[in-house]
């Protein structure tokens, strides 16, 4: 009997299911690709450059590698995302095109996920900016962390205005 109603449960039920597990795949897929949807490749651009530009001068002893002076630890997960390999810092540092590459793969995300949150722009380049420094997309409304944020979108809005070359 209890295997003649698993039977019957699965002809029934195993469809819907499987609809139900596809339906919000497509969702997936459709939320992720209308937040993405917001960032354009200038934008990106312009973000990856400010970030550049507001970074601390490099340091041999600093523990931070590139002109955008990101940390080891940040590093790995970073090129195993974007680049579906781990990269050393050594060589992250000797390739300004790679660092690049990664920071922009990593900004894109972030821009496209702060922009989501927030439906505006310029809150969500704050929010992206806040995040590459503290880890959060929130909590730098004052101090060096605030200085930082407002640096970073100053120069992105220069970015925006400057003719590419």
């Amino acid at each position: 009997m209890n295997v003649r109603i698993l039977s019957i449960w699965r002809q029934v039920m195993a469809p819907s299911t499987t609809c139900l597990i596809l339906g919000a795949i497509v969702n997936i897929g459709i939320v992720c690709h209308s937040a993405t949807a917001q960032t354009s490749e200038p934008d990106v651009d312009a973000f990856v450059e400010a970030l550049r530009l507001a970074a601390p001068p490099d340091s041999l002893d600093d523990g931070m590698y590139s002109e955008w002076q990101v940390l080891p630890e940040t590093l790995q997960g970073w090129s195993e995302q974007c680049l579906e390999r781990s990269v050393t810092p050594e060589q992250f540092e000797a390739d300004p095109e790679m660092a690049r590459s990664v920071v922009g793969c990593v900004a894109e995300w972030q821009l496209a996920e702060q922009f989501s949150a927030s439906g505006d722009e310029l809150t969500a380049v704050r929010g992206a900016a806040c995040w590459w420094m503290t880890g959060e997309a929130s909590g730098c409304e004052s101090g060096f962390t605030a200085d930082y944020v407002e640096q970073v979108l100053n120069f992105y809005q220069e970015q925006l205005r400057s003719p590419q070359s």
